[in-house]
């Protein structure tokens, strides 16, 4: 936190690239703007930018893929993909990610089972097992650190640039007991690398922070809360946006567009009740249950499918959002934990057609924790239909294929040209492969995995049976993104899985 005179804030807007820029700056049409420039009387606020036409040279094309950004993030969903319907590629549950996938290496055959823990199901070692390939190291800790982590230290010896969040971790879930269930970022040690951000509005203060006076009382801590984040910046703003901004009329529509997007996530997450002049009308708050609310016993909750979507893409709206706004670079987002206990009950609809209706407690015609989407796992028999099972995996793809696509768009194009999802590492995986905890290598063996091509370093836009063990797959792909620490016993030997590799 910086201070100025009797002003503290932890506001920070970067821009897509900051440090990207050179510090010097001529006119616009002959030579680069410079971040500094751009920045030099925003005082307690920094503005956050989308990449701008002036911050390249007037002859250049792109700039060169260096520098680009290195960025990892872990996305996790519970209770995972049987094999068998992975073998189905895109005709079955997986078809939610068939509009990526030129964009996607979706691996079969990772197996965990090495992460076996006496005693602990799939729910548990299975989940903490994604992204580290260890076994968990009792109820609070992983085997090692994660992929997103490893990665980070490797680029990042000395710590992120000042003012980013240096882990961001954030999801929309309810099953808790332990860690490894909902959090899937961990630090070399096998501790949390961050918080867990389950509330869209606390996400949005992680990221974006709030002003804060020496001497504020509660009341006007209260009140700030209920003002936007970009009230300290509304003079840049203007500048910007003016008749004596340095910037063409296309860059202007950009920063103007940007900022209108912070603001009206913004009010998505807080739901403030002041309305804004202006501004459309605010959500209601959100009513999902947090904390030890939304797993009353490991019974687990009624929910009904808009209500989950609802908040889930929020989360993933903010989420991308910090992204964008190269705020953060390395974290994890979950979409329900492993093991998760909802009763979901609505219509599900996907590509203009009803897939499934939704009514676990009815179906299952039991109540309580036996009523529950958890069930359809356990029950699984691939010479069955597993018609609700099938409806729950699709729809559970469908909302992180959400969250992919709004890095694929114009809004997170960056300076070559690409997007953030073609120039990041996004890792999607899950706990099991299969759901019976009746057999450990049916459960470990064949967990889903898919990821990005990280700036051209994985292949895509393939479906590869690399059959090998995830400590092997994690370890190629750390080497790929240049991280020299391995994970996993010292002494084990190691294999590279090059047909991963571009």
């Amino acid at each position: 936190m910086k201070e100025r005179g009797d002003v503290r804030t932890h506001i920070f807007l970067f821009s897509n690239n900051p440090g990207l820029l050179p510090r010097e700056t001529q006119t616009m049409k002959q030579h680069p703007l410079s971040r500094r420039t751009m920045l030099k009387s925003v005082g307690a606020a920094t503005i956050g930018l989308p990449f701008l036409e002036e911050m390249l040279g007037s002859t250049a094309v792109a700039a060169p893929a260096a520098r680009v950004r290195v960025r990892a993030f872990n996305v996790f969903f519970g209770l995972g993909i049987p094999s068998p319907l992975q073998t189905e590629g895109f005709a079955g549950v997986m078809e939610p990610l068939k509009p990526l996938g030129d964009k996607l290496l979706i691996m079969r055959g990772v197996d965990h089972v090495r992460c076996d823990e006496k005693g602990i199901n799939a729910h548990y070692d299975g989940a903490t097992a994604a992204f580290t390939a260890e076994p968990p190291d009792g109820e609070a800790k992983a085997g090692g650190g994660s992929i997103d982590q490893m990665i980070r230290r490797a680029h990042h010896p000395n710590g992120m640039p000042a003012g980013m969040v240096p882990t961001l971790v954030g999801g929309t879930f309810f099953r808790r007991s332990r860690i490894g269930r909902y959090v899937h970022s961990y630090n070399p040690d096998g501790t949390v690398a961050a918080t867990m951000q389950e509330r869209p509005r606390d996400l949005f203060e992680r990221v974006f922070g709030t002003v804060v006076f020496a001497g504020d009382s509660e009341d006007v801590l209260r009140q700030r809360l209920r003002r936007s984040v970009l009230d300290t910046v509304v003079g840049q703003y203007k500048f910007y946006t003016g008749p004596n901004s340095p910037l063409g009329a296309t860059s202007k529509g950009r920063v103007a567009e940007h900022l209108e997007r912070i603001r009206e996530f913004e009010q998505r997450a807080y739901a403030m009740q002041r309305k804004v002049e202006g501004a459309p009308d605010l959500p209601p708050d959100s009513r999902l249950l947090h904390g030890g609310a939304a797993d009353p016993g490991g019974e687990g909750i009624d929910i009904t499918l808009d209500e989950l979507t609802t908040e889930w893409r929020l989360m993933a709206d903010l989420y991308a959002l910090a992204i964008q706004t190269d705020r953060v670079r390395f974290g994890s987002l979950t979409f329900l934990a492993a093991g998760e206990r909802i009763r979901l009950k609505g219509d599900y609809q996907y590509d203009g057609r009803t897939v499934f209706q939704f009514d676990d407690e009815a179906q299952h015609k039991k109540s309580g924790s036996g009523g529950c989407s958890h069930e359809w796992w356990h029950k699984f028999n691939e010479k069955n239909k597993n018609e609700q099972l099938r409806a729950h995996a699709h729809m559970k793809l469908h909302e992180v294929a959400y969250f992919l696509k709004q890095l694929d768009g114009t809004n997170s194009v960056e300076a070559n040209g690409r997007t953030i999802l073609d120039n990041s590492l996004i890792t999607i995986s899950t706990e099991s492969g299969d759901g019976r905890h009746n057999d450990v290598k049916r459960e470990l063996s064949g967990v889903f995995h898919c990821i990005t091509g990280a700036g051209g370093r994985f292949k895509t836009g393939q479906i590869l049976d690399v059959n090998a063990e995830g400590l092997d797959v994690y370890n190629t792909m750390l080497t790929a993104m240049g991280a020299a620490q391995r994970i996993g016993p010292e002494k084990r030997d190691a294999r590279i899985i090059d047909r991963i590799l571009a």
